[in-house]
């Protein structure tokens, strides 16, 4: 399971072992063995490398580019 979270500035990237600065953004993932589920060890990300892992993405809405961490719905 995905949360997008906001650091407080003592969370550190699971990845790249960076320090996550406040107020920066974050996403909490449940993962085993590197592949996302819903129950799992949770693993912080920032956004450098969730975007590298393909957790997140730019959209464009109203005009503007937005990142999110959240998967497109499929109808």
């Amino acid at each position: 399971m995905r949360r997008g979270c906001i650091s407080s500035g003592e969370v550190k990237c699971d990845a790249c072992q960076h320090l996550i600065p406040y107020p920066e953004r974050y996403l909490a993932v449940d993962e085993e063995d590197g592949v996302e589920v819903d129950k799992g060890k949770t693993v912080r990300y920032c956004v450098e490398c969730a975007l590298k892992k393909g957790y997140a993405h730019y959209k464009e809405e109203k005009g503007q580019r937005i990142l999110t961490f959240f998967l497109e719905p499929e109808y």
